[in-house]
């Protein structure tokens, strides 16, 4: 099966959470306790497309968008429909609330501003279109807002700063490429990555350029396209691209302090928490914790599919997906598996698969014969691409089966 999964977990995204605002919603802030046990299904909420964003909880309601083109507002106590919008793309970037206001990559070209007590447009802006780089170009660049200024990125290959009040442009940075990352700011700098193989920092005021970083390249992707989203930790940008490299550069000059390459595939998410960089890959299959600074392993575990969501964290636990449908709750010091929570799409389709024992059955080059039939069965697994949420007694999480979980202790 190696020849199938190297193709298709190659071209996989590369998502990682930033250290701006995006977080505190996508993590509640404070101490959370640690599930120790497998929760169980508190609801579920069913969508008409497959999901690849991840929930944001603002007091207490969940936004999640689908690929049914519709943002969704749902109680968190009960699981119901309170308000969705509709837009003419699919949605695959996540929400961004401040105050009453939310603003949504409606994955149209267009960017908007709704009520979010009732889904009402206040106003939109209108990018030069929106497109698709490839079949694993699976997400869009989520919003994030710094003093009055939303920044996003579109697949016109154009890098946006717009005032949240008005919906006007304040100034633009065009690449050579597809931008569907999503940024992260440190002190007057803003960063994120294009398809045309570049790391930018900007200036945050006027959108001039401070620097930009070429990334290697690979035989199979020499362009080595930047599809993922930076975390920033110190003086340090992490980020990984398709050249199955995970760079840690200097937010100053630009240039590379250390990169972790992998022989397999990609390091597909990397994020911060308490000082540790978590890196998820794609065909070692492996979750790592290294050391910021140095990228020194501090310990490795082995998955049983591709980890390509980032994590969500309790006191000592982390909470991370994969992509054939399955919710694992992880110890932060051991890295050893506590529990295990499995959509009922996986129970019922693995056996197509897997063999009883979790191994691929003998016929499976038979079964699985391109990228985008990789694709499908992921999305029939219920595989999980997104960010869970955490909190006091609740974990919610997405798949790609169209369902919305909410679990609890």
């Amino acid at each position: 099966m190696a020849r199938i999964y190297r193709i298709a977990a190659v071209l996989l995204l590369i998502q990682l959470s930033n250290s701006h605002a995006q977080n505190k919603q996508l993590y509640p802030s404070g101490s959370v306790s640690d599930f120790s046990e497998a929760p169980g299904i508190k609801w579920t909420f069913k969508t008409g497309g497959p999901i690849f964003s991840s929930p944001v909880v603002d007091e207490s309601v969940v936004y999640i968008g689908s690929l049914d083109s519709l943002l969704y507002a749902i109680d968190i106590s009960t699981g119901e429909e309170i308000w969705k919008f509709h837009t003419n793309g699919q949605i695959r970037s996540n929400v961004y609330t401040d105050g009453n206001q939310l603003y949504l990559n409606g994955g149209d070209g267009s960017l908007y501003s709704l009520n979010k007590r009732n889904g009402e447009i206040i106003w939109k802006f209108n990018t030069r279109g929106e497109r698709k780089y490839d079949f694993a170009d699976y997400f869009h660049s989520t919003p994030i807002l710094v003093n009055g200024t939303l920044f996003f990125g579109s697949g016109d290959g154009i890098f946006y700063a717009v005032n949240s009040e008005t919906g006007r442009l304040v100034w633009s940075f065009e690449t050579g490429n597809v931008v569907h990352s999503t940024p992260a700011v440190n002190k007057n700098k803003i960063f994120f990555g294009s398809f045309d193989g570049h790391v930018y920092a900007l200036s945050l005021t006027d959108g001039s350029l401070i620097w930009k970083f070429k990334t290697v390249g690979h035989r199979f992707f020499p362009a080595g396209e930047v599809q993922g989203s930076p975390s920033v930790s110190g003086n340090l940008v992490f980020i990984g691209a398709r050249d199955y490299n995970v760079y840690a550069l200097d937010q100053e000059k630009g240039y590379c302090h250390w990169n972790k390459a992998f022989s397999n595939g990609w390091g597909l998410n990397e994020n911060i928490h308490d000082s540790i960089l978590i890196i998820g890959t794609s065909d070692e299959r492996i979750l790592m914790v290294t050391e910021p600074e140095t990228g020194k392993e501090i310990w490795k575990k082995n998955m049983e599919f591709l980890v390509f969501g980032n994590n969500a964290y309790s006191n000592g636990m982390l909470y991370v997906g994969t992509t054939n449908g399955r919710l694992h709750g992880i110890s932060l010091k051991s890295g050893m598996t506590v529990w295990s929570f499995a959509t009922e799409t996986f129970l019922n389709n693995r056996h197509k698969y897997f063999k009883p024992d979790g191994s691929y059955r003998d016929d499976i080059y038979s079964i699985i014969k391109s990228n985008e039939q990789f694709l499908e069965v992921e999305c029939e697994l219920g595989g999980i691409f997104s960010t869970p949420f955490a909190a006091e007694n609740i974990i919610i999480f997405s798949s790609t089966n169209g369902n919305l979980y909410c679990l609890r202790k």
